[in-house]
């Protein structure tokens, strides 16, 4: 019974991690990168640190950003709580209560062509593990 009890521990930890956490950071991401998407190639001004992007106040698809989470740009770096909802936040001071963070950086690839790669990162993982995160690369055209 007691081998049992640590796989079962074990499969616990896996779950969460793996499963659980892995899957909301994947998607943080994912939803990050659709609302950047959804801004006009030559937007250098929305603000998309909060939902729904203002239209002033922000870096739009301006070239700059970092998707280090270690290293997290001013205006490019979000923060929501343990529920998936997003916290305000200034420049790259994380709020209390945050559990995932998302940063994005834009760059121009080519005329008339931007990347934009977010990642999305949990505070912890369960059972001292590396904390589970994600990455999102798209490609950006003008005019669209």
């Amino acid at each position: 019974m007691l081998g049992l009890l640590g796989l079962s521990a074990m499969a616990t930890v896996i779950t969460e991690n793996e499963g659980h956490l892995s899957a909301r950071t994947a998607e943080y991401a994912q939803d990050k990168m659709e609302q950047l998407l959804a801004l006009k190639y030559g937007d250098t001004q929305s603000d998309t640190t909060v939902f729904p992007a203002a239209t002033t106040g922000g870096t739009g698809l301006t070239a700059g950003g970092s998707s280090t989470p270690a290293g997290p740009t001013a205006k490019y770096v979000d923060y929501l709580d343990a529920a998936g909802t997003l916290l305000p936040s200034t420049g790259t001071t994380a709020p209390a209560g945050w559990f995932y963070k998302r940063v994005w950086a834009v760059s121009t690839v080519a005329t008339n062509l931007k990347q934009i790669t977010v990642t999305s990162i949990v505070a912890r993982a369960v059972g001292n593990k590396q904390p589970p995160h994600a990455t999102v690369s798209a490609l950006k055209v003008y005019p669209f």
